[in-house]
């Protein structure tokens, strides 16, 4: 279906989710008068009903509030889970080589997999939120990042029916505290040397947003512009044909692991451009945009 885009916004009770058409937005329960369409994880467990009943609703909106007179929420604001790729773009893992990671080779010439981290749905927030560098952090790095929004239950998955789980799109920047990701003076081959959570999921490092974009309404999603700025410098501009497993091939990878399910949130890796590739790290007073094609603009503020 398609034809809209899928929100949160503050209803000044809450946040409730909302249907966005042009420069309108209406509430998703009213216009659909399903109440458990009041979240957007209400919808998503409903996705296979919901997505018809949006774009109808959407079609048939005359009234409503004005999208720039509303504060926008993260458009998932507790995802169920969220899993995010690593090293997944090969201009990406060719920067981090060079400035001093192993030697990159291509995984699936050594017959490896996907393989993505957790981060925690608490860091989520959403557009134009301030996000305070973390305690001793000095390099704290940005990684715009296309974000797949998963609307349907699935296991084992082939793919050729990989994408077929998912609901829709939206934009996140993975922020990263590169220095804290380890544990001196533990050695690098010690079990308990790399620190995830300090380096990933620290509060406020998943800003998501602005909304969500269906599925249907992205032609190839293997074929998007991504771009970042920072203090309105372009850092990163990729596409997400540069992937080194494509989105099916990483949703493919989780389903063998463990059941998606609505609500899960897919961080499909970033391009080159991070700050640790040029030794540039993000201070306070900082203005970070990310961009996906055909999806929007994602604004955070460094705090």
């Amino acid at each position: 279906m398609g034809g809209y885009k899928l929100a949160t916004y503050d209803a000044g009770q809450g946040p409730r989710a909302g249907i966005i058409a042009g420069e309108m937005i209406v509430d998703a329960a009213e216009a659909t008068g399903r109440a458990g369409y009041a979240t957007v994880l209400g919808i998503l467990e409903d996705w296979d009903r919901a997505d018809g009943l949006l774009s109808d609703a959407a079609g048939k909106a005359t009234t409503g509030r004005k999208l720039a007179d509303v504060k926008l929420l993260a458009p998932l604001p507790r995802p169920v889970d969220i899993y995010c790729a690593g090293a997944n773009y090969k201009d990406h893992a060719a920067e981090m080589t060079a400035a001093g990671g192993p030697p990159w080779q291509d995984p699936h010439d050594l017959g490896l997999k996907a393989w993505h981290f957790i981060k925690a749905s608490s860091a989520v927030v959403g557009p134009d939120a301030t996000v305070a560098v973390p305690p001793l952090c000095k390099k704290l790095d940005w990684e715009v990042e296309l974000v797949t929004v998963i609307g349907r239950r699935a296991r084992n998955l082939t793919l050729d029916n990989a994408l077929g789980c998912v609901a829709g799109y939206t934009v996140g920047n993975d922020l990263s505290a590169r220095d804290l990701g380890r544990r001196p003076p533990l050695p690098e081959s010690a079990p308990f040397y790399m620190d995830w959570t300090g380096h990933k999921s620290f509060e406020g490092s998943c800003p998501l947003g602005p909304w969500i974009i269906p599925a249907a309404d992205i032609a190839d999603v293997q074929k998007l512009g991504l771009k970042l700025w920072v203090n309105g410098v372009l850092k990163q501009d990729s596409n997400t044909e540069y992937m080194i497993y494509t989105l099916a091939e990483q949703i493919v990878q989780l389903s063998s692991r463990a059941t998606l399910q609505p609500g899960d949130l897919v961080m499909t890796g970033t391009p080159a451009g991070v700050g640790a590739g040029r030794n540039e790290f993000l201070k306070s007073g900082d203005v970070v945009k990310a961009w996906v094609e055909g999806i929007g603009d994602l604004t955070t503020v460094i705090g």
